[in-house]
C-alpha cells in the first residue's frame, strides 16, 4: 500500500493577456505583490495569431507573455491562485470587459497545467469550481502535447521557453 506524503511545491507560471503595455505593467505589479519576483519572462507574443477569440472583448490585437516567478508553490494552492487572478481580471475590466486575462499554470517535473473555470471532459475537478487542464507532459527530453492543448501553448516558441523555466525549477528541486 501506498502511503500518503506531501505534494512537491511546483512552479507558478502565469499567461498575461493583453492589448496595452500599462495593463501589463499594472497586472504584473499586482502578481509580484502576490507572489514575489519574477525569475523568467518570456517575449511578447501575438496570441491573436493563434486565436482571435479575446480580440472583440479585450478591444483589439491580444498580446501575451509567460511569467515564471522565482518561489514555488504547493500543487494544492492552484484554485485559490485562480480565484485571486479572477479577481484581478474583474479589477482591470472596462465596461465589462476584461483588459486583462490571467492564466496561472504550474510545471512541474514532467507536466505543465493549466488553471481554469471551463470544464470538459479532459479537465480535472480541483475545488471551487477551478479545474486543472494538463497541456504538456515532459517526455523523451521534449515538451508533448495534447489535441486540447492551446494552439499558443503547442508552439515550439512556447515550448522552447518552457524548456528554460524547468530548468530554473529542476535547480530549486535540487537545491531543497
Amino acid at each position: 500500500m501506498g502511503k500518503a506524503c506531501d505534494f512537491e511545491p511546483e512552479q507558478l507560471v502565469v499567461g498575461i493577456m493583453y492589448t496595452d503595455d500599462a495593463t501589463y505593467d499594472a497586472a504584473l505589479e499586482k502578481l509580484v505583490g502576490k507572489f514575489g519576483e519574477t525569475d523568467c519572462v518570456s517575449d511578447e507574443y501575438s496570441f491573436s495569431e493563434f486565436s482571435r477569440f479575446y480580440d472583440g472583448e479585450m478591444s483589439g490585437e491580444v498580446r501575451k507573455r509567460l511569467v515564471s516567478f522565482e518561489k514555488t508553490v504547493p500543487p494544492s494552492s492552484l484554485p485559490a491562485i485562480k480565484l485571486f487572478t479572477n479577481g484581478l481580471e474583474d479589477a482591470f475590466a472596462k465596461d465589462g470587459n476584461r483588459t486583462v486575462n490571467l492564466d496561472p499554470c504550474l510545471l512541474g517535473h514532467g507536466k505543465f497545467v493549466m488553471a481554469t473555470t471551463k470544464g470538459a471532459s479532459f479537465r480535472i475537478p480541483l475545488s471551487n469550481g477551478i479545474y486543472a487542464d494538463l497541456a504538456l507532459v515532459y517526455a523523451r527530453k521534449h515538451w508533448v502535447h495534447f489535441f486540447w492543448t492551446y494552439f499558443d501553448i503547442k508552439s515550439d516558441f512556447v515550448k522552447s521557453f518552457l524548456e528554460k523555466v524547468r530548468e530554473l525549477y529542476l535547480e530549486k528541486r535540487k537545491a531543497r
